[in-house]
């Protein structure tokens, strides 16, 4: 069993137990409450480079990030050097993220806030818009068509916009019957953990022209957003290269502004 098969199971199984807890109605009736703040929207602008600023704690592949996480302070810094949206891990076992860590973040900025997390059932696309998430991730890798274009079609149903990653050509090919989603290309392979850029740029110009699509993984200086600029990315989900350090913040103005 690989890492992704491995999450996807405990993922599964997480999902029944919130189930338990908090039942649909009751999550229903929360999400009903959300505000949206638009990632697309965002994108179109012109004149700056875009960032999804991402915040963890941990990965599989890193290990611990932040031993002082503080993830409202983490997106305050972000805010203020030029974030176009956030990214916040919810995944607990692997990435130590939580609940708490998106509704936090969403109670200290307006930006855009993409729920990071492994999504499988439709339950947690509710929860997404319940906690204040603007945009849920669906992971090609680990979901059949028949899975995606349902979890698509809710969250579409929620208002919350959709941003469907793919690692390879076959799974390109997969998403982009799903209009309305941004492509994300992730350089990271999933199944190995692996990081190639090459990978972003060889999926480049197989992306239909005028889809909003953004850059995944592996992109730690100025010179590589530049480059995938050219290539066609509207923006670019930047996480390790930020928060390995001691200013997320600082680190995310230097590759905004170049």
């Amino acid at each position: 069993m690989n890492i992704l098969e491995k999450i996807m199971k405990e993922r599964l199984a997480a999902v029944e137990v919130a189930k338990s807890k908090i039942s649909l109605w009751q999550i229903k009736i929360a999400a009903s409450e959300r505000v949206h703040h638009s990632l697309k929207a965002g994108l179109l602008e012109s004149g700056k480079t875009h960032i999804i600023a991402e915040m963890k704690k941990a990965s599989p592949s890193a290990g611990l990030l932040q031993p002082d996480y503080d993830p409202c302070s983490i997106a305050k810094s972000y805010l203020k050097n030029g974030a176009t949206g956030i990214s916040v891990l919810t995944e607990p076992l692997h990435f130590q993220g939580c609940e708490a860590d998106l509704r936090g973040v969403r109670n200290e900025v307006d930006l855009p806030i993409l729920r990071k997390d492994f999504m499988c059932d439709p339950y947690q696309i509710l929860e997404a818009a319940a906690w204040g998430a603007d945009v849920i991730l669906l992971i090609a890798a680990m979901l059949t068509d028949e899975q995606m274009l349902l979890l698509y079609d809710v969250a579409l149903g929620q208002g919350l916009e959709v941003l469907a990653e793919v690692h390879t050509e076959e799974e390109l090919a997969r998403v982009i019957p799903l209009s309305e989603a941004i492509i994300g290309v992730n350089s990271r392979n999933l199944k190995t953990l692996k990081t190639d850029l090459s990978t972003s740029h060889d999926l480049a110009r197989l992306i239909p022209e005028g889809r909003l699509s953004i850059a995944e993984s592996g992109i730690s200086q100025r010179s590589e957003i530049d480059a995938l600029e050219k290539a066609g990315y509207n923006a670019f989900l930047i996480g390790e290269a930020l928060v390995s350090g001691d200013d997320p913040g600082g680190r995310l103005h230097d590759l905004v502004v170049g």
